[in-house]
């Protein structure tokens, strides 16, 4: 008789046991994708100006609640992963012609320039002078796909690729790209002043990006002529500061940190 009993308490305990193996499951899940996180609008920090309020006007999307893609469009971490093994769907291919300049110490810079497909809103001459994220050229997707969108409203775009980055380009000199240096940049855009005399600069870096261009225009006065704005996305300020948090485990910090120095040492291993 006992034994008839406890035969019959077993698929009870199997079942209590599926039900919490498919409850912490869920609780996993619910927790990486952030699915409780709760939608709002940006904030927005800034210096009350004239330009401030223009750019607040034409571009409500900045004041409006962003809504992410339902399931995985709240989690960082699924976005990265998705993009960068996936990629964007029907990423475009912006034709352009790529250029070459030679440095003072023998390195040889590159960059590829973008016409405009379409007149430009205002009826003036305007490129985008664009530096991309660490180890990044003008092959990457995310450059395909902003060169594209400006192209068609009426933006040339020089992109300059990482002195090193591009695997079919090999290096002419003994270094290759650093966190700091605007040499090749600086040379792009002074290549872009000479050849079109009556166009505007837009400045745009992307990540590391992002410091270069803001070095570059605060080191000198003449940086500035010509340059209607500066656009950084997705900046770093503070190489030191971000040194320390890139060893911690929180936020998968410390595995980011693995994969970005393994891909800086295939790169430099790919110049032997």
């Amino acid at each position: 008789m006992s034994t008839m009993l406890e035969t019959s308490e077993l698929p009870a305990v199997f079942d209590g046991v599926k039900l919490a193996a498919v409850a912490a499951a869920l609780y996993v899940i619910v927790r990486c994708l952030n699915l409780k996180s709760p939608t709002a609008p940006p904030e927005l920090i800034y210096q009350d100006s004239a330009l401030a309020r223009f750019l607040l006007k034409s571009c409500p999307l900045l004041t409006k609640e962003y809504v992410p893609p339902l399931i995985w469009g709240k989690s960082g971490h699924i976005q990265t992963a998705l993009y960068g093994k996936m990629g964007r769907v029907r990423s475009p291919h912006p034709y352009g012609l790529r250029k070459y300049l030679t440095m003072p110490d023998g390195a040889t810079a590159t960059f590829d320039l973008f016409e405009p497909q379409s007149e430009h809103c205002i009826g003036e001459d305007v490129t985008m002078v664009i530096c991309p994220g660490i180890a990044n050229h003008s092959e990457k997707q995310y450059i395909r796909t902003f060169v594209d969108y400006a192209q068609k409203n009426g933006y040339r775009c020089a992109v300059l690729n990482h002195l090193g980055a591009l695997p079919n380009i090999e290096l002419t000199s003994p270094r290759m790209f650093t966190y700091g240096c605007t040499w090749e940049f600086s040379a792009m855009v002074n290549y872009i002043k000479k050849t079109y005399p009556q166009t505007q600069l837009v400045v745009v870096g992307f990540s590391l990006g992002g410091n270069i261009v803001c070095k570059y225009l605060g080191e000198s006065q003449a940086n500035q002529e010509r340059v209607l704005c500066c656009v950084s996305v997705c900046q770093g300020y503070s190489a030191l500061r971000a040194q320390e948090t890139f060893m911690q485990w929180d936020q998968c910090r410390r595995f980011y940190n693995f994969l970005m120095a393994d891909n800086m040492k295939k790169i430099i291993l790919s110049h032997r």
